[in-house]
């Protein structure tokens, strides 16, 4: 079993990360700004922020994979690309491995296709987009002796099309995933599966992927 830490953990991708690791018996601690009122049993809760990387590190000695699942938005927006940037620089020659939930934004549309952020993507979320983008481009920049890994969700992902657990999801590598009909999607759940089944079983070092229905 793996000792995971999850940043963001409360947060909707996060919360489903951590829901499905603790569910499989991984020794799970989530990290977020504040302690909820409810939690899940079996789960560490810790208070703390990515945005002071060397006290977080303090407090996460002995895990073994470290989950950004951050939000860039409010005061995050801005911070969020120096903060994952740096909290990868410091993970760099140690044996812990770092994974990052992205956004659908920088999945490509077709095999050596343009980005979706790159096409008629909606412009309220391109900033955001933008963000994991970065973020992403940053960690392939990173010494090739940090082990990452970097998850696309689908398009239609959020709290405002939850979706159920299925255990089940596609793999599209760099292209989005869609469906016969051309919907791509995923539930939370399903997202927090394909981070654990990453983790439990890794083949994506130092890679980025697309999972959707």
């Amino acid at each position: 079993m793996a000792r995971i830490a999850v940043i963001g953990g409360t947060g909707y991708a996060g919360r489903h990360i951590v829901a499905e690791g603790a569910a499989r018996g991984h020794t799970v601690v989530s990290v977020a700004r504040q302690v909820p009122a409810e939690r899940i049993d079996g789960v560490t809760y810790v208070e703390g922020t990515i945005l002071d990387v060397p006290g977080l590190l303090e407090e996460l000695q002995g895990v073994d994979v470290i989950v950004s699942a951050i939000a860039p938005r409010g005061d995050m927006a801005d911070a969020a690309v120096d903060a994952v940037l740096e909290l990868a620089q410091a993970l760099v020659g140690t044996s812990i491995r770092l994974g990052v939930v992205g956004g659908a934004g920088g999945s490509l549309s077709a095999p050596g296709g343009p980005r979706l952020i790159d096409l008629n993507f909606p412009e309220e979320y391109k900033a955001e987009a933008q963000t994991g983008v970065d973020i992403l481009e940053g960690l392939q920049a990173t010494p090739a002796d940090l082990d990452w890994f970097f998850i696309h969700p689908a398009e239609i992902f959020g709290a405002w099309n939850a979706g159920e657990r299925t255990g089940a999801y596609r793999v599209g590598g760099d292209v989005v995933v869609r469906d016969d009909e051309g919907k791509s999607d995923i539930s939370g759940a399903d997202l927090g599966v394909a981070f654990i089944d990453e983790i439990e079983n890794p083949k994506h070092s130092r890679e980025r992927f697309t999972v959707g229905y």
